[in-house]
């Protein structure tokens, strides 16, 4: 095992923009991974702070680490860069303001088996100021190849409450050609879920995938700044971007129920609209709500997919949007600004 593992190569990909106060904490923590075949690359996105100089003081650190400075252009155009000058038989993804237990390289290559087309998963923790949340992937840890990966896997991807299995690029080690092969699906004028452009088509194409059980070793941090959400307008818009582009990836991977998928998968993500303007949205938020319900046919969409939630906040959701009326949108608004309050008490 140790033979095996020790003929691959992991490419670890760190897009940074202005993450002066969280870099060296994420660095540090790839640095001291167990493992040692990687290459470190850390893509500077244009950053207007301290964050070129500290990505170029650790290519004096560590001969494993090099810098891309290009001009800002997002998050995954970032990313992006980093793959394409990327070497190793393998990828994985941190973000600049997160960090990773010094294991997590070492285990997710042990899980692997050398061959094409494969993902392995580990969990993450949400690191909050009052405390940790432990997160798991809702498809039961284990190895998923042939009809298995094909009946509980593929075929259940999207259009659930909780994802099956979360569609962030992070706490995964990817084969690099799910990821190059999928470059193409990368759709520049998405503004939310962005991922979703590269996870969701390496999913639908891989071969092998591997859940872990409890493996923590993802930390995410939370923002508390991002507690109570700011009122997004383009919000709908990017939604339906979203949504588009899950259908175009869905036909060209031809996904035996990728139509339904897609279906179920679009009234989900409309309640992340409808929360929008009944969290954040100012004058008008009531009828703005009634015209997202009427155009997405949500009354219809919910009885004809059957939707059922267990989440208390979109169980109210739901039903809102089966009667977007005045009085319902303004009892949910009412239930926001008091949930959101207490949130930030905690």
């Amino acid at each position: 095992m140790k033979e095996k593992m020790a003929e691959k190569t992991v490419s670890v990909i760190v897009p940074v923009y202005n993450a002066q106060d969280f870099l060296k904490k994420c660095v540090d923590s790839i640095l001291a991974q167990t493992f040692h075949r990687m290459e470190i690359i850390l893509v500077d996105d244009g950053a207007q702070d301290d964050s070129p100089r500290m990505c170029d003081a650790y290519t004096k650190q560590d001969s494993r680490v090099r810098v891309i400075h290009k001009p800002n252009g997002g998050l995954m155009s970032a990313w992006m860069a980093g793959v394409e000058n990327s070497s190793g038989e393998y990828l994985m993804f941190v973000d600049s303001d997160d960090w990773i237990d010094a294991c997590m390289v070492e285990e997710l290559v042990k899980c692997s088996s050398g061959e094409p087309g494969e993902i392995v998963c580990c969990n993450f923790v949400i690191e909050r100021p009052n405390g940790a949340e432990e997160c798991r992937h809702e498809l039961a840890p284990g190895v998923y190849e042939g009809k298995k990966l094909e009946t509980e896997v593929k075929r259940k991807l999207l259009g659930n409450e909780r994802r099956t299995v979360s569609m962030s690029r992070c706490m995964k080690l990817f084969s690099r050609e799910l990821i190059m092969d999928n470059l193409h699906f990368c759709n520049s004028k998405l503004r939310m879920g962005e991922d979703v452009n590269i996870v969701l088509p390496a999913l639908c194409d891989c071969r092998r995938l591997v859940v872990l059980k409890d493996a923590l070793y993802y930390h995410y941090f939370y923002n508390p700044a991002s507690m109570v959400h700011k009122y997004d307008p383009e919000m709908t818009e990017g939604i339906r971007e979203l949504n588009r582009t899950i259908r175009r990836i869905l036909e060209a991977k031809k996904v035996e129920n990728g139509k339904q998928q897609a279906e179920k998968e679009r009234v989900y993500l409309t309640m992340l609209s409808v929360k929008n303007e009944l969290r954040g949205g100012g004058k008008g938020y009531a009828k703005r709500v009634a015209e997202i319900c009427r155009q997405e046919r949500m009354a219809d969409s919910l009885k004809q997919h059957d939707i059922r939630v267990q989440d208390r906040v979109n169980r109210m959701i739901v039903w809102i949007m089966k009667r977007p009326d005045t009085l319902r949108c303004i009892a949910g608004k009412m239930a926001f600004s008091l949930y959101d309050r207490w949130m930030l008490g905690h």
